[in-house]
């Protein structure tokens, strides 16, 4: 694979709104992310400004891309860091130090080419590398209809935990709660 798995860098905010925005855009956008094109495009710079240099500090949040051999970033993910301390910031609150995984996106033209295992092994790797009390696990939501996603997450090791929460506007429709625990990711 020739692709650089890195972390973005502060002053690379236009290039972190550029590939939200084309996440945003997906097919699967409506049951991959909690916000629309529409909200997204709407916020100022400064938004986008901010939301980078957090990604980039590494310190409750971590960003990384896939940078392709033309310099094009061909897909991301970003990690949070949840501690016990920090109360509910998506499904239950955290009983345990662990990071969450959102906003992944490869773009289709580099699917199927070990781009998102790429990115996966990079926010896992620091995930366990955090300081502190360790990370216990590592999770993420997938929508129940993301047939595509929860199985690229099953392929990477993740595994279903049995929570789930309810899709916000659709009764009907849950988004399941996938770990890869640490005792696991050392096996």
């Amino acid at each position: 694979m020739d692709y650089v798995i890195r972390g973005v860098r502060a002053d690379e905010w236009e290039s972190v709104r550029e590939l939200r925005l084309a996440a945003l855009r997906d097919p699967v956008a409506s049951i991959a992310f909690l916000e629309t094109y529409e909200d997204a495009s709407a916020r100022s710079d400064a938004f986008w400004q901010e939301r980078t240099v957090a990604g980039a500090a590494g310190q409750h949040v971590r960003q990384f891309v896939a940078e392709a051999p033309d310099g094009r970033w061909a897909g991301t993910v970003s990690v949070l860091v949840e501690r016990p301390s920090d109360g509910v910031r998506f499904g239950a609150a955290a009983e345990v130090d662990q990071t969450h995984v959102v906003g992944v996106f490869v773009r289709p033209a580099h699917r199927a080419r070990g781009v998102v295992d790429a990115l996966f092994r990079e926010a896992i790797d620091w995930s366990w590398s955090l300081t502190g009390p360790p990370v216990e696990r590592v999770r993420l939501y997938v929508h129940q209809d993301n047939v595509r996603a929860a199985a690229s997450y099953r392929r990477i090791g993740f595994v279903p935990s049995g929570a789930s929460v309810p899709v916000e506007g659709d009764p009907d429709a849950r988004e399941l709660e996938y770990e890869i625990r640490r005792e696991q990711a050392a096996v």
